[in-house]
């Protein structure tokens, strides 16, 4: 079985029928979706900026990320739940789409990259390093990357 057919599977199953058929469903997991960008962004941003020298400059760095942390988790699970979802619903559609490609390749390497390489720099508690910098703007960048692919999906 290609992926393609993989992905024909998928999308045609009763369940994902049902839920293209609804018309509120969707949308509601659309919504729920932004929901989960909007906690991640928000969890990204603070440290981030933290890094970078903006803002919450009184408080440890470490603090900072371990708070953080937790809002950037539940947004994960939000957005990866909701998004196989949303996924689900069009897989044949997004199988020939290049951003949809390119958001997937982006998220796993932000994953990869946020809870290695940002971790460890965060956990160092030094904010004025310039590899803490450069860690900051590469997070953001590789974020960004993610919420650009997501939105161009829209547009094929």
């Amino acid at each position: 079985m290609s992926l393609l057919e993989f992905f024909y599977w998928l999308e045609y199953s009763p369940l994902l029928i049902e839920m293209r058929s609804s018309p509120w469903l969707f949308p509601v997991i659309a919504t729920i979706h932004l929901f989960g960008l909007v906690t991640i962004g928000g969890s990204v941003l603070i440290v981030n900026l933290h890094l970078l020298g903006f803002g919450l400059s009184h408080q440890p760095t470490v603090q900072l990320a371990r708070n953080a942390e937790r809002l950037l988790l539940v947004g994960i699970l939000i957005m990866l739940v909701t998004g196989l979802l949303l996924f689900l619903c069009f897989a044949t559609k997004y199988y020939y789409l290049a951003p949809f490609w390119i958001k997937l390749t982006s998220l796993v390497i932000v994953l990869i990259f946020t809870f290695t390489t940002h971790r460890r720099v965060v956990m160092d508690n030094d904010r004025t390093g310039l590899a803490s910098k450069s860690v900051a703007f590469t997070s953001m960048l590789l974020w960004i990357i993610v919420a650009l692919g997501g939105r161009l999906i829209g547009f094929p």
